[in-house]
């Protein structure tokens, strides 16, 4: 055993998926949906799994309960919320606040925070985990991932072909996250 899978054993990890970051970038990029099970295995390889959170948010006319399912049962802890819509039509349904604080609040009990997103809004949350003293790992669409999260980060890895399902295509309408 090598020294640096002695250290990689070790660590304790939590993983922060941003489900709406993943989901668009996954259907716009390759047409495809990611399979969370290969997904949540390359991440945690031989390390200690603390926690792993899957946000979603919900559209009130789409039934995602076998999405939200699946994950769960792969050990994954979701947390929900219902996409609003404005008075002038537009729609908010994001976690990013939701992600950071509860990063934050569990950062203490990990090595490493592993961040499954793209969004460079979360370049601040990195430095500051980094500052804690925890390694944050990225992970996402290289293609659809701010260069600065990139940058930031302590790891950097890029969602392969691999961890998506192929069999099936979307449909023009689809909107299932899962």
């Amino acid at each position: 055993m090598t020294s640096d899978t002695t250290a990689r054993f070790r660590q304790r990890l939590g993983i922060f998926v941003d489900v709406q970051n993943m989901f668009y970038s996954a259907k716009s990029l390759h047409q495809s949906k990611i399979d969370y099970s290969k997904l949540l295995l390359e991440i945690v390889d031989d390390r200690y799994l603390i926690r792993a959170i899957a946000y979603a948010v919900h559209k009130p006319d789409v039934d995602q309960s076998s999405f939200t399912d699946a994950l769960e049962r792969l050990g994954y802890e979701i947390k929900t919320k219902e996409l609003r819509l404005r008075p002038d039509g537009t729609a908010k349904g994001d976690w990013d606040m939701g992600i950071a604080i509860d990063s934050i609040a569990i950062a203490p009990k990990l090595d490493t925070i592993v961040l499954v997103s793209g969004d460079g809004d979360f370049v601040p949350l990195v430095e500051m985990l980094k500052a804690q003293g925890c390694r944050v790992e990225v992970v996402s669409f290289r293609r659809s991932t701010a260069i600065e999260l990139i940058e930031a980060s302590t790891k950097y890895i890029a969602i392969e072909e691999s961890m998506l399902f192929k069999e099936k295509k979307f449909a023009k309408n689809d909107s299932n996250q899962g």
